[in-house]
């Protein structure tokens, strides 16, 4: 049974969600909304528990215990409900390389029950958008990743959902093919379709409506990209550049207690510090006979607030 009590306004809703794997804990009692027509970005390190969440909310895992809502479906009893109202894109893009991007989508169109007619026209709106139509018979094997991604996308959408969860659609793209990408979801969320994705990079997640961090299996933060550059960094964030990036960035890495959050931007550093007499950095560096070309202030990126959120065990698993 549907629940519309607040289904006009929030797409997904999550209550003390926990899932548990024998004695390990992958989601651990979150809670959370998403609102209807906005891009939800659900950031994390590797094992945090993004997919997992994704797959209890689209009904392919169940929950330990919780309760929630998609569309206005419970997670719990209408499983099956959620599936044929829902679009998913997993991380591999769960596409048949033996087939030609036509009968891919031929095949999705039948698992959503799509008609012969509805089918047809559903399919030629999936080619075009994902610029397939002249390689509509070649095997999916033969395609670039790219293209790969977005046939991926148009089975997803061949059903018209209104809620579209993606798991790190754009890992092991090109940055061109990913803008790309990317354009096609700004296009679905303007047409009202809302969006939750998983996603490793940040320069994505800037362009999100809210971003929920999850570590550990806890939800540990849930803001706008603004707000949480604003509210969530408590230090003062110096871009470093030296002779030698690496040995500074290592320097730093022992002194994190006292300097706070150390993060590697290109051959740039940037760290949080709190205070502004930032002489102390630089007589530590010149101690450790390194040589500072330039130290300033810049304004914090979203990469920043997560590196700072992270607990430091987290830190040096990823940096490992």
């Amino acid at each position: 049974m549907k629940n519309n009590n607040d289904s006009a306004h929030i797409a997904v809703k999550v209550r003390n969600m926990t899932k548990k794997f024998d004695s390990f804990t992958a989601v651990d009692n979150i809670s959370f909304d998403v609102k209807r027509g906005e891009i939800f970005g659900f950031l994390g390190p590797n094992g945090a528990g993004k997919s997992t969440t994704i797959r209890i909310l689209c009904g392919i895992i169940e929950l330990t215990s919780g309760k929630g809502f998609v569309d206005g479906y419970s997670i719990l009893k209408e499983r099956d409900k959620i599936k044929r109202n829902t679009g998913y894109m997993s991380q591999k893009f769960s596409l048949y390389e033996d087939l030609t991007p036509y009968e891919n989508l031929e095949f999705y169109g039948g698992v959503y029950g799509l008609d012969s007619n509805t089918r047809k026209k559903r399919i030629q709106w999936a080619l075009n958008m994902s610029d397939l139509t002249e390689r509509r018979d070649d095997l999916t094997s033969d395609l670039p990743m790219g293209y790969k991604q977005r046939l991926a996308l148009g089975a997803s959408l061949l059903h018209e959902p209104s809620i579209l969860f993606l798991d790190e659609p754009t890992a092991g793209v090109d940055p061109l093919s990913r803008r790309a990408f990317w354009d096609l979801i700004y296009d679905q969320a303007q047409s009202g379709v809302t969006v939750f994705v998983t996603t490793h990079y940040m320069d994505e997640a800037e362009h999100c409506d809210r971003i929920a961090f999850i570590d550990s299996g806890k939800l540990i933060r849930l803001d706008s990209p603004a707000a949480l550059k604003q509210t969530d960094l408590k230090e003062n964030i110096i871009e470093i550049v030296s002779d030698d990036w690496m040995k500074t960035f290592n320097a730093l890495r022992e002194m994190t207690k006292s300097f706070g959050h150390v993060s590697l931007f290109g051959t740039s550093i940037h760290l949080g510090f709190i205070g502004d007499d930032y002489s102390v950095v630089k007589s530590y560096l010149s101690d450790k006979n390194i040589d500072v070309k330039s130290m300033r202030p810049v304004v914090p990126s979203l990469e920043d607030v997560f590196v700072s959120l992270l607990k430091p065990q987290r830190i040096e698993e990823a940096l490992k």
